[in-house]
């Protein structure tokens, strides 16, 4: 100690002032730099997490971008679908149009080919009778006597026939 004296150094000073700088030490480090190191520790973790919802919400994302180009994808193929069974129905209904429009014409044409037949034979008959009547006016003028009988109706109209 009598050098530390001689060199004008108090070692009991010296010795308070190495006490108050590890009391110094110690509350710094208890009361500033533990919590100085916890906060930049919470804020790295902070970070990190941030980094971390980041990197998932980008996966999300890309995810979600691929299920809405496949549901787009979908949807234009079922699109599609659709417009070709609506113009294959469209066909059917077409051809069906047409097949009941023909099959509506040839029972129209039938009919009046029918009515027609039965015109004809109506307006035969009558010229048929009507010839029957005049061929028994002619007759009578040239037999010179009427003919009333029935067998002689029957037999000119045979003829006519």
């Amino acid at each position: 100690m009598e050098l530390l004296q001689n060199l004008g150094i108090n070692g009991k000073l010296v010795l308070a002032q190495i006490v108050n700088f590890f009391i110094l030490f110690y509350v710094l480090k208890k009361f500033a730099y533990g919590p100085v190191l916890k906060m930049l520790d919470d804020r790295s973790k902070k970070i990190e997490k941030g980094m971390k919802d980041a990197e998932a919400s980008t996966k999300k994302l890309v995810e979600i971008e691929e299920k809405e180009k496949e549901v787009l994808t979908n949807a234009k193929k079922e699109a599609q679908e659709i417009i070709k069974k609506a113009e294959e129905q469209a066909i059917k209904n077409k051809e069906a149009i047409v097949l009941e429009t023909k099959a509506q014409t040839d029972m129209m044409l039938t009919r009046a080919q029918e009515k027609i037949e039965e015109e004809k034979n109506k307006i035969m008959a009558e010229v048929k009778s009507e010839v029957a009547g005049l061929v028994m006016l002619a007759t009578e003028k040239i037999v010179g006597e009427k003919m009333n009988s029935e067998s002689d109706k029957k037999i000119i109209e045979e003829v006519i026939k």
